[in-house]
């Protein structure tokens, strides 16, 4: 898929100022699927060892029976806080989110999809 570019229609702020980030193959703990007000579905807040817990797609878990999972990628949770008018490129999202690139300084992290507008290609 081609990158495309998106302009922030909403301000957003991160609220986790430690990201979980986890190794294809790292095991976690699963817990509790996000059940929110907005429409992100399929997050599930999982710990593994010396990080704080935090959200992780159902893609990219490979949940066990005794509630236990093995990550399927390198992943992380790192959200980007955006203000409106910034422009991003992202071509990647998950259950309500995109991981997108600030155009302005290269920095990178998970932004809320309605907080965006796409702007082409």
């Amino acid at each position: 898929m081609t990158d495309l570019t998106y302009v922030v229609i909403q301000s957003h702020v991160s609220e986790f100022p430690k990201p979980l980030t986890l190794r294809s193959g790292d095991r976690v703990s699963i817990g509790e699927r996000y059940d929110g007000p907005e429409d992100w579905p399929d997050w599930y807040l999982c710990s593994a060892p010396g990080q704080e817990a935090g959200f992780v797609p159902r893609q990219i878990l490979d949940r066990h029976a005794d509630g236990s999972g093995t990550v399927l990628e390198d992943f992380t949770n790192r959200e980007l806080s955006v203000a409106k008018g910034e422009r991003l490129r992202g071509n990647r999202s998950l259950n309500g989110w995109l991981w997108a690139t600030r155009a302005s300084d290269g920095a990178t992290g998970w932004v809320p999809l309605e907080s965006l507008e796409v702007r082409g290609a």
